[in-house]
């Protein structure tokens, strides 16, 4: 989840005047609704609704083409594998390797919700930085434990994967190169024990470090939202995008 909030996404847009409230609200109702769809005209609706928000969000072409890639990489292994095991009607046959219409139908399916669940994710989500996804939360009443373990893990990520960087600089100016062996092994566990006790060494400062500053486990904003008549009409158009979805779901058509 937090591979999602990137700085290159962040960039002036559309989308970027909407209130974040408004944005990650939506962003979970549409996933859970077109997770939910099983026709595939629906399903082609919300893809090509995906489609129009992130073309309304202006993403940078390579990062967002890196991100597609990696999600449409896992749809590839479920094409190697669902038309092969999925039972029903047989469109193609090589030996014992049988391929089903059922099995293909449902793999597009998956394919093209995923797509779309992918796209309403990085145009939504991916355009506002942690703090204001985090400020935006404690706003929709999230747990605030949850909202603040997601800003601290939004904030120290980074600086946990920099610190396994340098242990692992480190070893290999040392001479270590990782191979299949009990010495790599216990290399491996030993740096990862090493990272442990950093980071634990890391949290004892950053909490002393909060407490001088009179911390009291709340997170407070400078920002504030105000919902506009920009962002009514914006959720009505999402509202009625979803309800579009679910009138062409209930109408009918090939479901799996």
């Amino acid at each position: 989840m937090l591979g999602v909030f990137d700085q290159p996404f962040v960039r002036p847009s559309p989308l970027q005047r909407i209130d974040p409230r408004i944005r990650l609200a939506f962003a979970g109702g549409l996933a859970v609704c077109i997770s939910l769809l099983h026709s595939l005209p629906a399903c082609i609706l919300g893809l090509a609704l995906g489609l129009a928000l992130l073309a309304g969000a202006r993403p940078p072409l390579r990062p967002l083409l890196q991100r597609m890639g990696t999600i449409n990489l896992f749809v590839l292994f479920l094409w190697c594998v669902t038309p092969l095991t999925t039972p029903g009607t047989t469109l193609a046959q090589w030996g014992f390797l049988r391929v089903s219409a059922q099995g293909v139908h449902l793999a597009l399916l998956v394919s093209i919700k995923s797509n779309a669940i992918a796209c309403v994710f990085l145009a939504l989500v991916a355009t506002m930085n942690a703090p204001t996804a985090g400020h935006a939360l404690e706003r929709l009443h999230c747990p605030p434990k949850l909202v603040f373990l997601f800003l601290f893990t939004a904030r120290y990520v980074h600086v946990i994967a920099q610190e396994w960087r340098t242990l692992l600089v480190a070893a290999r100016l040392r001479g270590f190169r990782p191979r299949t062996d009990m010495h790599t092994y216990r290399t491996m566990a030993s740096l990862l024990g090493l990272l442990l006790v950093r980071s634990y060494e890391r949290s004892l400062r950053v909490r002393e470090a909060m407490v001088l500053r009179a911390f009291a486990g709340r997170f407070r904003s400078v920002a504030t939202f105000h919902a506009q008549w920009s962002d009514c009409l914006f959720a009505l158009g999402l509202l009625l995008c979803m309800a579009g979805m679910i009138a062409v779901e209930c109408l009918g058509g090939p479901r799996v």
